[in-house]
């Protein structure tokens, strides 16, 4: 009975703004309709640059003598960065409308539109400047929109990125918040500690807070370094879900709809391929990767008892 009072004051918060998740949603939709119209007038810019300077082959950036094997997978690792993230919306399945229908479909949507902006903005860059050389890789941005636009117009450009940043920020503060307190709700984590609501607010301020002073160490990180770390949870985390399908399929075979092409031989490629990109993550990303790995086996022997007890398991009432 606490439990379900809990859960209905949170949802009734809204809860994962430490005021209202309906504020937090609508901020974040006009950051992202900021920053992706800015990204549009970007490409715009850079057509009419292409009209005026068209280049000398439309296809080389898909393929050009200078393209491998692998420069291509090594450029999949840390490009793989741009679309983790669409699973995010499955941590409000809570707090959806007909969250078995919506939040697929959610996922799927993510996963399509940002798929085809990536490509067509990266299609678009490499035809106005081909190659990677540049005389600062850490602002490419800034200075081809300055080439296309003028500065006037790469100010804006920067102004784009800022709003993305932070639409992303309060994204990531909002789902990883909200797995926190399922996680301690459930008794996977301290319920004391992540499965507290605020008693006027009826949101987990404790996990807000521990989110986002996580992500203020995280500034002292290079990019490369803080892409390789995240990516080498995304590929094993990818890597075990692959895995499951396979052990489902073997618990499971003879269950009609259940194939041994879809459960076995595409998950296994799967397993291959998050498998090779992790190897091409840098070393620094791998150590701090392992070590994180390995603490968290530590913690989960210590909350089974040695594995004389079940793993506790977290529920998302919204998907059933």
């Amino acid at each position: 009975m606490a439990a379900a009072t809990g859960l209905g004051k949170a949802r009734s918060a809204s809860s994962h703004g430490i005021v209202d998740l309906t504020l937090t949603d609508r901020v974040n939709k006009v950051l992202t309709g900021l920053a992706v119209f800015l990204v549009l007038l970007f490409v715009a810019y850079c057509l009419v640059h292409l009209v005026d300077q068209p280049p000398q082959s439309y296809t080389a950036p898909l393929c050009n003598a200078e393209s491998g094997l692998a420069g291509i997978s090594a450029a999949a690792a840390i490009a793989a960065y741009s679309y983790l993230g669409f699973d995010a919306v499955t941590t409000l399945s809570e707090e959806a409308r007909d969250a078995r229908r919506t939040i697929p479909r959610a996922v799927v949507l993510v996963i399509a539109i940002g798929c085809l902006l990536f490509a067509a903005v990266a299609y678009v860059m490499q035809l106005v400047h081909p190659g990677g050389i540049f005389d600062d890789p850490e602002i490419v941005a800034y200075t081809m929109s300055v080439e296309v636009g003028g500065q006037g117009f790469a100010d804006w450009t920067n102004m784009a990125g800022i709003a993305g940043d932070f639409a992303s920020g309060l994204a990531v503060q909002l789902s990883s918040s909200r797995l926190l307190y399922i996680m301690g709700r459930d008794g996977v984590l301290p319920k004391r500690v992540f499965g507290a609501l605020n008693a006027r607010t009826g949101t987990p301020v404790l996990c807000l807070v521990l989110t986002g002073t996580v992500g203020l160490f995280g500034l002292g990180i290079s990019l490369e370094t803080a892409t390789s770390f995240i990516n080498f949870g995304a590929f094993l985390g990818f890597t075990v879900v692959n895995v499951c399908v396979v052990v489902f399929f073997v618990r499971n075979r003879g269950t009609d709809g259940v194939n041994v092409l879809g459960y076995v031989v595409v998950p296994a490629l799967g397993v291959c391929v998050t498998l090779y990109l992790m190897t091409r993550l840098s070393s620094v990303a791998l150590t701090i990767g392992g070590c994180w790995l390995a603490a968290g086996f530590l913690y989960l022997l210590c909350l089974t008892r040695g594995f004389r007890r079940p793993t506790p398991e977290t529920r998302a009432s919204g998907l059933g």
